[in-house]
């Protein structure tokens, strides 16, 4: 291969060291950037139409300039780049296809536009391997906590140089009522880092819970150590926070060793947060156990779960409602953040009300269905029933096993209840039957007769209307106490699998 003219440059070296050192970058994402914008010049000055290529000596900063043309079989596509391989022979005896033949050229003399075409090409190559470096090292380091300087502010933006990269740190994710200015440090979680088409974007939030809980860290050496695990926060950045904490070692008080000596611990963080206020409650896996702890510092008499709904009735001395409700509902809602159920807060009043309201209308129910006194229909509640269902179907000791329930008045309360049961059946059917609701809709497993009805008294009256209904929709109609998501679907497949019929024949 012949060589190609070359110009001694030792100050391109010089200067490809002193940018990569500058934006902390490779020496040859440098030096490969100086040989495009050659190159460009290079092919504004010969034409657009050549394959002419530059090459820096990595040692001693000469210049080649070339331009190549690639030996082809016969059929040439393009005049300027390709040679049929009769022609190349002439040239270079020893050509084959696929061979480059490479013509010299003479060094380039940049004139003014020259000049400023290959200045832009290196800036923008130096400004891609910056982003490319930028992201590279950022990319990790999501959901750690980084110190920087304000650089400016935009419409309550805060720009933050890290040092080596700027961060974004928009106004929604500052504390309420905190501002910055133009040259304060600042400290701020990293939660999000995304290589974007202007550059790596780096997102920074300092009301992010997990930046709460990374300051504890920080400041609580146990945490830092895995002795003390944070299990959940809950934050109303500015105001009021909940961090739950749970000791591995049974000697260490997770909360007292949080809060410091004291309160130092807590207060750095405190002060760190603009005056947040900081409850440190006991994680523990018992959810009732857990909820109560939360709802600190009010105290809770009783706690009623339904795992169902995920949700959890707690009552309180009436004097302690608004403690534990906390201004403008904080106190539970956060509390209801950190266990991850939903809340419901009564007073000892109020529960006892609704205790007797329910104890009233049970008993007045199975009066009215068994034709019983209300001495019976009291101690069918006290021991728990809550259905006509319930009594007709259970098994035959469980009734008798209430005190002064003899074999033979266990036995007519069943078979009172089934005979009501049926009764029924057949009232709901008759009213099914005059909303115009299909007998096809009887033959699905798990829609009784009452479903039936509130389903016509809502318009659905065939399979192609029950088909069509989402598994949310059916339950809302029937109740959420007598369909589950999956029982609710089970009918909704049921009710489509006529359409799908003849399909797999």
């Amino acid at each position: 291969m012949e060589r190609t003219a070359a110009l001694p440059r030792p100050e391109l070296l010089q200067v490809a060291d002193a940018v990569a050192r500058d934006k902390g970058i490779d020496r040859d994402e440098v030096l490969e950037a100086m040989e495009q914008a050659i190159q460009k010049a290079g092919r504004s000055k010969y034409g657009h139409e050549h394959d002419i290529r530059a090459h820096i000596d990595r040692k001693s900063g000469e210049i080649q300039l070339a331009r190549y043309i690639e030996v082809v079989e016969e059929a040439v596509e393009n005049e300027a780049t390709q040679l049929p391989l009769a022609r190349a022979l002439k040239k270079l005896p020893d050509a084959k296809v696929g061979d480059f033949i490479v013509d010299p050229l003479p060094p380039i003399d940049f004139g003014r536009i020259a000049a400023q075409t290959a200045k832009q090409v290196i800036v923008q190559k130096v400004r891609d391997a910056e982003r490319q470096r930028q992201f590279n090292e950022y990319k990790d380091r999501t959901g750690e906590i980084s110190n920087g300087l304000v650089k400016r502010v935009e419409f309550g933006n805060v720009i933050v140089d890290l040092g080596r990269a700027e961060a974004l740190l928009r106004r929604d994710e500052l504390i309420p009522r905190e501002t910055f200015r133009t040259g304060d440090r600042v400290r701020a979680y990293i939660y999000d880092v995304r290589a974007e088409q202007r550059g790596p974007q780096i997102f920074l939030s300092r009301t992010h819970p997990t930046f709460m809980a990374k300051l504890f860290a920080q400041e609580v050496p146990e945490i830092y150590d895995g002795i003390i695990e944070i299990k959940a926060v809950a934050r109303d950045p500015g105001s009021r926070a909940k961090i739950a904490v749970l000791s591995r070692d049974s000697s260490i008080d997770p909360v007292g060793a949080c809060v410091g000596m004291r309160g130092s611990r807590v207060q750095a963080v405190v002060a760190e947060l603009q005056g947040e206020k900081i409850d440190i409650i006991p994680w523990s896996q018992e959810d009732a156990t857990f909820v109560v702890n939360a709802l600190a510092p009010a105290e809770v008499t009783k706690v009623v779960l339904d795992d169902e709904t995920h949700t959890m009735e707690v009552v309180v001395p009436d004097d302690q409602l608004s403690l534990a409700i906390g201004r403008r509902g904080q106190n539970v809602r956060l509390a209801s953040q950190l266990t991850g159920w939903s809340i419901d807060i009564m007073t000892e009043a109020e529960e006892s009300e609704r205790r007797n309201e329910e104890f009233r209308s049970r008993s007045k129910m199975f009066i009215d269905a068994l034709d019983v006194d209300d001495v019976i229909a009291h101690l069918l509640v006290t021991e728990g029933f809550s259905s006509v269902e319930e009594v007709a179907f259970v098994p035959l000791e469980d009734l008798m096993d209430i005190e002064g329930f003899e074999g033979g008045i266990a036995e007519e309360l069943q078979n009172r209840a089934r005979a009501f049961l049926a009764e029924q059946d057949v009232r709901y059917d008759a009213m099914r039957r005059d909303l115009g609701v299909d007998d096809a809709l009887t033959t699905i497993d798990g829609l009784a007769p009452v479903m039936l009805v509130k389903l016509g008294n809502k318009g659905v009256k065939t399979l192609d209307d029950l088909g069509d209904l989402a598994s949310d929709e059916l339950i809302d109609i029937v109740g959420k106490d007598q369909l589950s998501d999956e029982q609710a679907n089970a009918v909704i497949m049921a009710a489509r699998a006529h359409w799908f019929e003849g399909e797999g024949a």
